[in-house]
């Protein structure tokens, strides 16, 4: 059975850090590109940073560029989403998610696999 795992959401106060992690199961994660996804109330969901299979190629959206940072542990099964400088703008649940295929890693259809997700809130 797949599985992925968020964890890691609470609430903090604006300029701290956060660490979140994605445990995966049911499936080999060397095989599949990994992404953060969020989704802010009342917006829809929307790309944070993708990772392809090695950890070695990132991209990230603008919003987040030198304040997040993914990675990813093959061996343990885990994907991780280290956040610092936090915003009241980061405040969302985030989803991880992961691909078999080559498509977009900035869309959301380009994924097989999601994460139910953890609450991130950063009050000002």
């Amino acid at each position: 059975q797949v599985q992925l795992v968020e964890s890691g959401g609470r609430s903090v106060q604006a300029g701290g850090s956060l660490r979140l992690s994605c445990a995966v199961s049911g499936f080999t994660m060397d095989n599949y590109r990994m992404g953060w996804f969020r989704q802010a109330p009342g917006r829809d969901r929307e790309f944070v940073v993708g990772i392809n299979w090695s950890g070695n190629i990132v991209r990230y959206a603008d919003s987040v560029q030198g304040r997040f940072t993914i990675s990813r542990d093959n061996a343990k099964k885990v994907m991780y989403l280290q956040m610092n400088s936090l915003k009241p703008d980061d405040t969302a649940v985030y989803y991880c998610a992961a691909t078999s295929g080559f498509g977009n890693i900035r869309t959301m259809d380009a994924y097989d696999f999601w994460g139910q997700g953890t609450r991130v809130t950063v009050s000002s």
